[in-house]
């Protein structure tokens, strides 16, 4: 499956119970634990790379099926799961909701220390995924979570997720390491949702490559140049299909971030998403101008397109069975314990067990 990364959640307020977010830390340890021996921490990062794999596993552990706090919640006890067993298999996570999200490179920093594993690739994948779904891909929705996942081989996944505060949507972003051939240039693992935005200006399409290098080049211009074709564009030619609100764009704050982009000089599109400061309103600006001055025209094309083993927090399709709950972590323990020494019999049962349905 190629396509899948962005799904469409619904706001909910609210947050795990304590009694329910114990339990899916410990059910998340068996089974990262068990995936990681029978396929390797690579597989995992491709399985959390897939949103539809990732929804699956929230429904497993008892969050809510269609709800966007799936996405903090999940995240969040995978990062506790990994605390007891992350360094035995390998495997680990940063980041995470609001503020804890900013701390993602403090966190590889330590880690790296302590393993001696070097952590500026990771950094990188950190900053520039947030950078392209808060900027590079203006769809409307804010980034709120970032969690980055990876191994000590230098293999990397990214989850992240942005909120609409005027539909009330959020959507989730999926990256794996692997698949990134260029973070500029279709660069998700997969992009998947139930709805789409009528308009988004999405400038890691492939159909904005030239976009992409007319915004470089524009960079090797005077910026009095700029702010003058700019002032041009708004008064007498604003193509239709570029809904930019003139009132949006601060002239003063726009010459002040082109001088900056100017002065430092920036080789590809990619180094230009880099520079601190250059947000989406001058990404806009400068995809008009280039549209103007070389015919570059961007993609307008929203790149987006939607399960229970132990109920739903919310009581949805019914009320988690804590009994059920504990009895499938228990399971699954002892399965993890015998595979350790070697036994693999029950894992092989366990696989048997995915051919008949359970019913409640």
């Amino acid at each position: 499956m190629r396509k899948t990364g962005i799904a469409y959640l619904p706001l909910h307020s609210g947050k795990a119970p304590a009694w329910l977010f114990e339990r899916m830390v410990k059910l998340a340890r068996e089974i990262l634990y068990l995936l990681c021996l029978e396929y390797g921490q690579k597989e995992i990062l491709r399985r959390l790379s897939d949103p539809y794999w990732f929804q699956a596993f929230g429904c497993v552990l008892g969050f809510d099926w269609h709800s966007s706090g799936v996405t903090t919640t999940v995240c969040g006890a995978i990062k506790e799961a990994l605390k007891d067993i992350g360094k035995e298999i390998g495997l680990f996570v940063v980041g995470g909701k609001g503020k804890t999200a900013l701390k993602t490179p403090e966190e590889l920093f330590n880690i790296g220390n302590k393993l001696g594993i070097e952590v500026t690739p990771f950094i990188k994948a950190s900053r520039l995924s947030a950078k392209v779904d808060n900027i590079a891909l203006q769809d409307g929705y804010q980034l709120y979570h970032h969690s980055l996942f990876f191994t000590i081989y230098g293999d990397w996944s990214v989850i992240q997720q942005g909120m609409n505060i005027n539909t009330g949507y959020a959507r989730r972003y999926h990256w794996l390491g692997e698949k990134v051939k260029s973070f500029v240039c279709d660069p998700h693992a997969a992009i998947c949702s139930m709805k789409k935005e009528n308009f988004v200006l999405n400038l890691v399409a492939k159909e904005s490559e030239e976009t992409r290098k007319g915004s470089v080049e524009l960079l090797k211009e005077n910026p009095e140049k700029l702010v003058k074709e700019w002032q041009k564009i708004t008064t007498l030619h604003l193509p239709a299909h570029h809904q930019i609100l003139i009132s949006d764009i601060d002239l003063k704050k726009l010459k002040q971030n082109l001088i900056k982009a100017i002065n430092a000089s920036p080789k590809d599109f990619e180094s230009l998403l880099g520079i601190k400061g250059i947000g989406a309103k001058t990404l806009r600006a400068l995809s008009l101008i280039a549209e103007v001055i070389y015919g570059a025209k961007p993609s307008f094309k929203d790149p987006a397109r939607y399960a229970f083993a132990h109920g739903g927090k919310d009581g949805h399709p019914y009320p988690v069975n804590r009994r059920l709950y504990d009895q499938s972590i228990e399971i699954l323990k002892e399965a993890v314990n015998s595979a350790k020494i070697g036994y693999t019999e029950k894992i092989k049962a366990l696989k048997r067990l995915a051919n008949f349905e359970v019913y409640l």
